[in-house]
């Protein structure tokens, strides 16, 4: 997993794969049948440690503002991790990958929507329990603070500080309707 959360899907080598786990090919292929199959059970595992879910903050958080608020404090610290690789591996993966892997981008670009529109849908709850503006829009809503989420990532991977990570934080929370 951390390979290919460190060099992405196109640039990891299957000698890169086979030296990180201590196997050789035959077992690999064996084991996963391809680099494919690994890079989606790598992602799997990726989620299964609850890295780029944000699931229990949006369910758990009394408003949908409080949610937001902490996912995007939650993911400065989660991106900056000294004991990992930086950014997010569903983020970064995938972003330059040949067409021969454009099913790869698809689907973590699928689970990309999936993650937007549980946050769209916490923020639509949101509008509906009068937290927020009558005729706030839960997409636009959504679209800002993903495309935050992504930029956070983004910077994370070029180096970007856990302070550094949480001002972009507190600023974008300043977008949230009154």
């Amino acid at each position: 997993m951390d390979v290919f959360w460190r060099q992405g899907y196109q640039a990891t080598s299957l000698s890169d794969l086979t030296a990180a786990m201590g196997i050789n090919p035959p077992s690999l292929y064996a084991a996963f049948g391809d680099k494919e199959h690994l890079f989606l059970a790598a992602v799997e595992r990726y989620e299964s440690l609850g890295h780029g879910s944000a699931g229990c903050i949006l369910e758990e958080a009394p408003t949908a503002r409080d949610a937001v608020e902490l996912i995007l404090k939650e993911t400065a610290s989660e991106l900056t991790k000294p004991s990992q690789p930086k950014g997010c591996m569903l983020i970064t993966a995938a972003t330059n990958c040949s067409a021969e892997s454009a099913h790869i981008q698809r689907a973590l670009a699928k689970r990309r929507a999936e993650q937007k529109k549980h946050l769209k849908d916490r923020i639509a709850k949101g509008v509906a329990n009068g937290e927020l503006p009558r005729g706030a829009d839960a997409g636009a809503l959504a679209d800002f603070y993903t495309t935050v989420l992504t930029g956070m990532s983004m910077q994370a991977r070029d180096g970007a500080t856990r302070k550094t990570l949480l001002a972009t934080a507190e600023t974008a929370m300043r977008a949230w309707p009154k």
